[in-house]
Order: C-alpha cells, then sequence, then structure tokens
C-alpha cells in the first residue's frame, strides 16, 4: 500500500487554499475583498444545493462542512472540509453554470462567498494565481480517487482507522481533538453502520491505539492505526 494515500481519503491540506490569494497584486486584493460577503450558517443549513446556479466559490472561515451527493434518501459523502478550504472550483469550468455537488454544515460555520466572474477574471489575468487553482483542483480530484479507493477496498478497520487519522492530520491538526461529529456522522463517513463504528472504536481503545473521554479523542498509536489502514 502507498503511504501517501493514507490520511489523504476524507479531506486535503487547506494550506495551498490559503496561499493562492497570495500571488494576487495589491489591485487584485482590493477587487476580490469587494466582489465577496460572509455568511453564517448553522449545523445542518446547505451552505450549496446541487443543481442550484453557482454564482459564487466558498471558502470555509470556520466551522467544518460536508461535500456530498444525493439520490433520494441515499447519501455519498465525497470529502468533509475544514477552515480556508476553496469549495466549488469545478464551477469555474466555461460549463461549470451549476453546483454538481451539496455542500452542508457539520457545525456552526462561516464561509466567504466570493463572486465566480471575479475568481475567472483573476485566473485569465493573473497566470500564477491561474496555476494555483489548477494544483489545488488536482489535488482535490485526487483526494476523491483516493477516497473511493479505500472505500472499495479496504474493510471498516482500515476504513475507520483511516478516517481517523485523516481528521487527526488535515483537519484538526492534532493527535488530541474534540470531536464535533456524532457517532452517526462518522459511520455516514466511513460508509459503515452506527453500531460497527462504536464497536469498532471500543475495539481500538482496547489495543490502546486511541482514547476516547465524551468528545475528547486521543491518538495515542498512530503507526497502529496506520498499520490498520496498510492491511485493511
Amino acid at each position: 500500500m502507498n503511504q501517501n494515500l493514507i490520511t489523504k481519503t476524507c479531506t486535503i491540506d487547506k494550506t495551498a487554499h490559503c496561499k493562492c490569494f497570495d500571488v494576487l497584486t495589491d489591485e487584485q486584493r482590493e477587487l476580490i475583498e469587494k466582489k465577496q460577503v460572509e455568511v453564517y450558517y448553522k449545523k445542518g443549513e446547505v451552505i450549496a444545493k446541487y443543481g442550484s446556479f453557482s454564482t459564487h466559490i466558498i471558502q470555509l472561515c470556520e466551522g467544518l462542512v460536508k461535500v456530498y451527493l444525493e439520490d433520494n434518501n441515499e447519501t455519498l459523502i465525497l470529502k468533509i472540509i475544514g477552515p480556508g478550504s476553496l469549495i466549488g472550483l469545478s464551477a469555474l469550468s466555461d460549463h461549470g453554470d451549476t453546483f454538481r455537488i451539496t455542500i452542508s454544515a457539520y457545525e456552526d460555520s462561516v464561509a466567504r462567498l466570493i463572486d465566480i466572474n471575479t475568481m475567472k477574471y483573476l485566473i485569465r489575468e493573473n497566470g500564477v494565481f491561474a496555476s494555483k487553482i489548477i494544483n489545488i483542483m488536482s489535488e482535490n480530484a485526487n483526494q476523491i480517487n483516493n477516497r473511493f479507493f479505500f472505500m472499495t477496498h479496504r474493510q471498516s478497520y482500515g476504513r475507520l482507522a483511516d478516517l481517523l487519522l485523516c481528521l487527526s492530520g488535515n483537519i484538526f491538526k492534532s493527535s488530541k481533538f474534540n470531536m464535533g461529529l456524532t457517532r452517526k456522522e462518522l459511520a455516514e463517513l466511513a460508509g459503515m453502520s452506527t453500531e460497527n463504528v462504536v464497536r469498532i472504536l471500543k475495539s481500538f481503545q482496547k489495543d490502546n491505539l486511541i482514547e476516547i473521554q465524551g468528545k475528547s479523542f486521543f491518538i495515542t498509536d498512530p503507526i497502529g492505526l496506520k498499520r490498520i489502514c496498510t492491511i485493511g
């Protein structure tokens, strides 16, 4: 198993997202500041709906959101996203006049909605900025591929171990973090039943891989979790 796949299946590091605006000129930064609004979303609120007009790109400032596809009562989560990330970049294509995903808040969140025409203008005018946006879109595509690989080639223990490492490394940036997600939401992310998630978490605790106190999680043995990811 390629170790680079591990911890990159539920989200990606948003560092590149935050830094892409650093290459804009002062005039371009002033323009983008004028062409964005900040919006507060309550937990569970839909931020963007599949099929709705994509008039803006979303940059998450605070909170945690999920990006997913849905069909009747079935939901497929593509990724979870933490602060700093850009969402909806596929709408920048010539045929991207509607969102092809649904985005909703896992917890109370704040997002900047950036006018999409302004983003397109900056991409045309600033080649370095355009290159960074392409790199982010490429990384997003790779993350989706990694997620599908793990969802189809790993058993429940491997999927949950990977999810915990991904949350720790890419969302919370710490081996100890407060889990805002319920066990049901964890199960939804891992593609498992809630009962299975509860059972496996207890098994991980018994094997001293993690410690859980209420909503507080502590990854005590990341190497052990990576080993589980590798063997599935």
